[in-house]
């Protein structure tokens, strides 16, 4: 079975009192209904991750952001042994440009949340392994099997690396 590209857009800001957050959204419907994720879906034909990036961002959260500022953080393999329809390749991004503010669609109700405390638990499994080294700078290759229950993670592989520059 072939991986399904995928992107994710993780936007993060500064707010007044100098506290980093990023924007997650709870999934209202489709897979992962209930969970709370990062914005991002389907690279279409002909399209590239980051332009599926731009796409996605602004049809779930009605956000702007210029593909050029987007910042490639990392690669991520979800195999799903007993749903092999379901596995990915998730091309990553970070941005901290981003213009309008978020608004629910029929599939996502974005919020903001402190990138200190992420909420791991209401998230894919698969989030911790990863998701704190990209909020920090790091790009990510990682690769995630999943259990045959679809939600756990059975093994992992993860390196982080500081982003050159």
């Amino acid at each position: 079975m072939t991986l399904t590209p995928m992107c994710l857009c993780l936007v993060i800001r500064t707010t007044a009192d100098g506290e980093r957050e990023v924007l997650l959204g709870r999934k209202k419907r489709g897979f992962g209904v209930g969970n709370i994720v990062g914005l991002g879906g389907h690279v279409e034909a002909g399209e590239s991750p980051a332009r599926a990036a731009v796409r996605e961002l602004r049809e779930e959260s009605s956000l702007v952001v210029p593909e050029s500022a987007l910042r490639p953080a990392g690669k991520l393999v979800f195999r799903f042994p007993a749903r092999p329809d379901h596995d990915q390749e998730v091309t990553v991004f970070v941005t901290d440009t981003a213009t309008g503010t978020p608004r629910e669609c029929d599939e996502i109700a974005p919020a903001w949340y402190p990138v200190d405390a992420l909420p791991l638990g209401a998230m894919w499994d698969d989030n911790g392994h990863w998701m704190p080294d990209v909020l920090e700078g790091r790009r990510v290759d990682a690769e995630f099997t999943f259990a045959d229950d679809c939600l756990t993670v059975a093994t992992a592989r993860v390196r982080a690396e500081p982003v050159a520059g």
